[in-house]
C-alpha cells in the first residue's frame, strides 16, 4: 500500500459517523519527503472548519517554538501533521476538547507512520499523544514527559500542547522555552536544510 492509498483512506474515513456531533472531517497533512513529523491530539474546531492543522492560536505558538513562519509550515512538506486522532471529537461540557478516540489511531497510526519512511523527528504534542506513542516510557504526567525530553532523543520530542490553556504551565516551567526550544529550533533548522 502506498502513502497516497493510505491517505485517500484516511479522509475518507467515517468510522465516527454518529458518535460526533458533526460529519467526520479526517484532517491530516503529510507527504513522502516528511522528516519533522507532528503528532497532536487531534484537530479542534477551527482546523475541522479550515482542513489544515494548527491553523489556530495554537499553531502559532507551536511554529514560533519551531522557529517557522506560516508558509514554510504549510509550503515545506519535510513538515508533516498526523493528529493521535484526525476528526474534531468536539467540545466538553467544561470547555477544552474531549480527547482523542482511540479507535483512530488503533485504526490509522500503524499503516501510515509505515508509510513515512523519512521522518527523523516526531514531536509527540501534549499527553494524549505521549500516551499513545511512548506507552510503558511515558512519565506518570505530561510534564514529567517532556521535563525528561532529553530521554527520548534523537528521533521523538515531546511537547507541552501549545494551546492557550497551557499558558499558565509554561510561565510555571521556564526550562521549557529556555531548553527546550531552542534545541528544538536548531534541529528544525538541520532539517529543513
Amino acid at each position: 500500500m502506498s502513502l497516497d492509498a493510505v491517505l485517500e483512506e484516511i479522509r475518507a474515513c467515517q468510522a465516527c459517523a454518529g458518535e460526533l456531533a458533526h460529519a467526520p472531517r479526517p484532517v491530516v497533512r503529510v507527504f513522502p519527503e516528511t522528516r519533522l513529523l507532528i503528532c497532536g491530539q487531534a484537530p479542534g474546531r477551527r482546523v475541522h472548519e479550515s482542513g489544515l492543522p494548527f491553523t489556530d492560536p495554537s499553531g502559532d505558538r507551536l511554529r514560533r517554538w519551531l522557529g517557522v513562519d506560516a508558509d514554510t509550515f504549510y509550503g515545506d512538506r519535510r513538515i508533516g501533521v498526523a493528529a493521535q486522532a484526525f476528526c474534531y471529537p468536539g467540545t466538553a461540557a467544561k470547555g477544552g476538547d474531549y480527547p482523542p478516540p482511540k479507535r483512530c489511531a488503533r485504526l490509522w497510526r500503524p499503516r501510515l507512520l509505515g508509510e513515512l519512511k523519512q521522518v527523523e523527528l516526531t514531536l509527540l504534542v501534549g499527553g494524549h499523544a505521549q500516551a499513545w506513542a511512548l506507552g510503558a516510557r511515558a512519565g506518570p504526567a505530561m510534564t514529567d514527559t517532556v521535563r525528561a525530553w532529553r530521554d527520548y532523543l534523537p528521533d521523538v520530542l515531546p511537547l507541552p500542547h501549545p494551546s492557550w490553556r497551557n499558558t499558565a504551565w509554561l510561565k510555571r516551567e521556564p526550562w521549557f522555552e529556555a531548553e527546550v526550544v531552542p534545541w528544538l529550533q536548531s534541529r528544525v533548522r538541520a532539517l529543513l536544510t
